[in-house]
């Protein structure tokens, strides 16, 4: 029978999908005897090999003992530093990655990993890209269940197989009726109004009525749920319980998927993160982003709240490398209004352009990002939403240099972090279509269903798509795996901020009225502060 330290080395190699021979397991418990590693620590110890042995351009599912000895030995080296390295140059590392220029991959389940799309993308799109960017979606989702410990059978007899749980396909419930199923699929509702769950083979109606609750989450139609029920002979299955899949965390995506570049930015290994991490804590602790939303430029006390911000900036000598403003720029839709609303939304523009140049320091250092909200005129309505049009920025693009028009939602990469950046109204729109949620569910603990929602279905907008209209072709800019590193829900709902899988989310809330809301971003230390402006008025 093996011992504890044998059951963790086994179960850390197989959550990267490698199994291990009597020669590997002997030397990694070599390893951990060598270096008096406490039982409390050999995860951790086991995880740094298996993460370093899964990057290796040769690595196989049956480990090989001599790559798995230069693995260790590599790591062994990275005591010994040799040249001092280089000042940590910001700008150099700094990306913004606009949602229609983010290269497509799209998972292959004959290779079971992600292809880089060879076909031209196109907004318009197709029938066959409609189907794939949903595939894509429960493809994602479900190769990372089949890797968690509860869904992963393990490679030594235990008593962990009894309580193994197995995912079924709705084709496999045909004349099995009163067995029970393990389902992964997409809630929606057919032709008839009936609630069902999809998946690849087919769908079945739902019978809800034997289930107390649903599981934590907001359930909407077009999330990805797992539902465990007995199926009946109409054809029905009778729903006992339904919970959210499972959420991968950042460090394991990229473990296994480190070599594929998703932002065409250039990848990073694991390492190379890690070494970034620690050299920004040391070097770069001071450094911040600030993000804005709901800049209302039509409200006459916003560049009143802009100029406080940017005067306390100065006179703290508090630069930030980053200013990311998130509309709605404007306090109402003007897409309809007359040639005056608009010149007026022109002008408005211009008068920050003015503001913002007459302080020379942050006009020199600071980039300036601006995110279209759901009422800002852009080349389109669905999502993604291209950039506020050219005609309203000119003298914005004249004025400033580094600033950024960026489609919504955008991502900024800055070393190994990834920050996505989406406005729009989640939290109503979540709710609005919902269809289940725990009973009684308000404040903090909806906000966390919120945010668990959206990461664990990897995706910013786990809805259909005649509820939220979405460019098929660039269904890929809204998903969200590997689990960014931050991810800023800019809403008009209240501010928030809370992590979870590692993954910090916040809302900055609204930059109106005479309390001006916003959030800053420490990379170094992966987390956000909330911060407001209190404006007197003047009698």
């Amino acid at each position: 029978m093996a011992d504890g330290r044998q059951l963790t080395i086994i179960k850390v190699f197989r959550k990267y999908s490698h199994s291990l021979g009597p020669d590997t397991l002997q030397f990694l418990e070599e390893i951990l005897e060598r270096h008096d590693i406490a039982d409390n620590d050999v995860e951790f110890s086991i995880e740094t090999i298996a993460r370093e042995y899964n990057k290796q351009d040769d690595a196989a599912m049956k480990v090989s003992l001599d790559i798995l000895r230069r693995v260790y030995d590599a790591l062994q080296d990275q005591g010994n530093p040799g040249e001092a390295e280089e000042l940590l140059d910001p700008d150099g590392h700094l990306y913004f990655v606009d949602a229609f220029e983010m290269p497509s991959w799209h998972w292959s389940q004959e290779r079971g990993t992600f292809e880089k799309s060879s076909s031209p993308l196109t907004v318009a799109g197709s029938a066959d890209s409609r189907i794939a960017a949903v595939r894509n979606r429960l493809h994602i989702i479900k190769q990372s269940i089949l890797r968690n410990e509860h869904f992963s059978p393990s490679t030594l007899p235990s008593r962990d197989r009894e309580h193994l749980v197995t995912l079924k396909s709705t084709k496999q419930l045909l004349g099995r009726a009163g067995e029970r199923f393990l389902l992964l699929g997409m809630l929606a509702h057919n032709k008839e109004g009936k609630l069902c769950v999809e998946d690849s083979d087919g769908s079945v109606e739902l019978d809800l009525s034997k289930m107390d609750e649903p599981g934590e989450g907001l359930y909407t139609e077009g999330c990805f749920a797992l539902v465990e029920g007995e199926y009946n002979e109409d054809g029905i299955l009778e729903v006992v319980a339904m919970g959210q899949p499972p959420c991968e965390d950042r460090e394991t995506a990229r473990s296994i998927y480190g070599h594929i570049d998703f932002l065409g930015q250039g990848s990073t290994s694991l390492l190379e993160d890690s070494q970034f991490a620690r050299r920004i804590r040391e070097e770069l602790p001071d450094l911040y982003f600030f993000f804005l939303s709901d800049v209302w430029l039509d409200h006459p006390q916003t560049l009143v709240g802009l100029q406080k911000m940017f005067d306390n900036c100065i006179e703290n000598s508090f630069i930030p490398k980053v200013i990311v403003m998130c509309g709605n720029f404007t306090s109402k839709s003007i897409i309809q209004g007359g040639g005056r609303d608009i010149q007026r939304y022109q002008e408005n523009f211009d008068s920050l352009a003015d503001l913002i140049a007459s302080y020379p320091q942050i006009t020199r250092e600071t980039h300036f990002v601006f995110v279209p909200g759901p009422l800002d005129i852009t080349g389109n309505s669905a999502l993604p939403r291209r950039p506020i049009l050219s005609t309203f920025t000119s003298h914005l693009r004249s004025k400033i240099p580094k600033v950024h028009f960026s489609s919504n939602p955008c991502r900024l990469k800055f070393f190994g972090q990834e920050v996505v950046i989406f406005r729009e109204d989640t939290m109503a729109r979540m709710l609005r279509n919902t269809i289940g949620i725990k009973p009684n569910v308000t404040g903090e603990v909806l906000r966390r269903y919120l945010v668990q929602s959206i990461l664990d279905q990897s995706h910013l907008t786990p809805l259909t798509t005649h509820i939220q209209p979405v460019l098929p072709d660039f269904d890929h800019a809204l998903r969200l795996y590997p689990l960014p590193t931050a991810v800023i829900l800019a809403d008009k709902y209240e501010k928030y901020k809370l992590t979870y899988s590692g993954c910090h989310v916040f809302n900055p809330g609204g930059f109106v009225g005479n309390s001006f809301y916003f959030s800053t971003y420490c990379p170094a230390e992966r987390s956000s502060e909330e911060g407001v402006l209190d404006i007197e008025q003047e009698d």
